[in-house]
């Protein structure tokens, strides 16, 4: 485990706002979910984990930088290398391919990491509850649960109720999922409207530069930018069109 830690010193600050931990990919969605959070009055704090995936160091990189753009409180990084060793998913085991887009498929992808919210939760509850923190924020959406089971509103609920029975008597974590019944669109859009600089995010699952353009990941976020007419300031080595045009 590697951490880096950068907490402010104006303890009246402190004092004033409520904490939250922010699961921070480095992804859009993620980055939108520390935004929400800090307009909602939380002081972040920010936990990327690194678990294997092919896109790992890029995505620390953006993590980092919008934990500055966020002006978060503290930044940790954990080495979660058991879930590449565990395998089963394309995203961190070299003999699956990451398949192409198939937007209108209800079948589990490739890319699925097996039951990796449940760790990734379980961690950010660990320092949400070591830092006194009221929450615990996380980007997954509508679009996702669809193909992720590890994504659904009822995760998220049962989640929430492990914490409680979990934590010490006196700690109270709510487990926040803001964007859970949103699509990818309303996502871009409540992020343009935040400011999000989404040119320091990261959602490829191929590759560190340029994103592919054709993943599951990078034909969503594409297609949400393609919907709310703003171009999607990462650079991609295709940039296909996922809006159906106009009859």
């Amino acid at each position: 485990m590697t951490t880096d830690s950068d907490t402010t010193d104006d303890t009246e600050s402190s004092a004033d706002h409520p904490r939250a931990v922010v699961l921070l990919s480095g992804g859009m969605d993620s980055a939108t979910a520390a935004f929400e959070a800090h307009e909602r009055g939380y002081e972040v704090y920010a936990l990327h984990t690194s678990y294997g995936q092919r896109t790992e160091d890029r995505e620390l990189e953006c993590a980092r930088q919008l934990a500055d753009d966020v002006d978060a409180a503290d930044f940790l990084q954990i080495e979660t290398g058991h879930l590449a060793a565990i395998g089963a998913s394309s995203l961190t085991d070299d003999e699956l391919d990451v398949s192409d887009a198939d937007m209108e498929s209800d079948e589990i992808p490739t890319s699925y990491v097996p039951f990796r919210n449940a760790n990734l939760l379980a961690m950010a509850v660990s320092y949400a509850e070591a830092n006194d923190c009221e929450a615990v924020f996380i980007g997954a959406h509508s679009e996702d649960f669809s193909g992720y089971p590890d994504c659904r509103p009822a995760f998220f609920e049962a989640f929430e109720t492990v914490v409680d029975v979990g934590t010490k008597p006196e700690t109270d974590i709510a487990i926040e999922a803001p964007f859970v019944e949103w699509s990818k669109t309303d996502i871009a859009e409540r992020g343009v409207d935040l400011e999000v600089p989404y040119e320091h995010t990261w959602s490829c699952y191929r590759e560190n530069e340029p994103a592919c353009g054709t993943c599951d990941a990078c034909a969503f976020r594409l297609q949400a930018f393609q919907h709310i007419g703003v171009r999607d300031p990462i650079e991609y080595a295709q940039r296909p069109s996922y809006v159906d045009d106009p009859a």
